[in-house]
């Protein structure tokens, strides 16, 4: 409250709104912290995951292709200048010419290129970064992303605000948040109602364009010895 002087000469008391604002201000900063990001009318929920560049098994590709295609050039530039054929070119030729198609070493190296072939098609075929969960979009040329392991963080830092909760261990899955928590006191179905509320808030706090389903166990602290 302050003072003024009135026109009689008395004094008055005029109420201060300062604080109050400032009060109203920081529970709507905090409240705000927990509120889902606004998004785009017809961006909701159809975010796809972040294709990954697979840059190692690209480059281990382009490596051995670069080899194999750099010795059968320079054995056939030889070839051609009138040098005999090297020979591991002619034993490979030997090989192939001699072998039966039902020999042990044939089927042997037939089943290694198609596994190699098959993981390459679902290298191309799938996204990849299985540890980033799509967030939903707010600006149209802005895509964002949150790791699953600090999905997790954050969703155990608000479990351990609720009354009674000891210990959380949150395993967080791109379809599902696996929550284990461990209660001292309080009965378990009220601590786990309120870790349901909890958590489901701070899942849709997190952003993510497909949120992911909640499940909670509650128990009771092993015993010691």
């Amino acid at each position: 409250m302050s003072e003024s002087q009135g026109p009689d000469g008395s004094t008055q008391r005029l109420p201060v709104l300062e604080k109050a604002a400032e009060s109203e201000l920081g529970r709507s900063a905090s409240a705000a912290a927990y509120e889902p990001l606004p998004t785009l009318d017809d961006e909701g929920g159809t975010e796809g995951r972040f294709w990954s560049a697979r840059r190692v098994p690209a480059g281990i590709v382009a490596l051995l292709v670069l080899v194999a295609a750099g010795a059968f050039l320079y054995d056939v530039a030889a070839v051609r200048a009138g040098r005999p054929a090297m020979q591991w070119r002619r034993s490979l030729a030997g090989q192939l010419a001699e072998r039966p198609l039902d020999d042990t070493w044939v089927l042997v190296g037939a089943g290694v290129a198609a596994v190699v072939g098959l993981w390459m098609i679902l290298l191309a075929a799938t996204p990849g970064l299985r540890d980033v969960l799509p967030m939903r979009r707010v600006h149209a040329d802005v895509r964002a992303g949150l790791h699953r392991g600090a999905a997790a963080t954050a969703l155990r830092d608000r479990a351990m605000e609720v009354a009674g909760v000891q210990s959380v261990r949150v395993r967080m899955r791109r379809r599902k948040a696996d929550v284990r928590a461990v209660s001292h006191f309080r009965e378990l179905d009220d601590v786990r109602a309120d870790l349901d509320a909890t958590l489901a808030d701070g899942i849709r706090g997190l952003g993510l364009a497909r949120p992911p389903a909640l499940s909670v166990h509650v128990g009771r602290p092993g015993r010691k010895g």
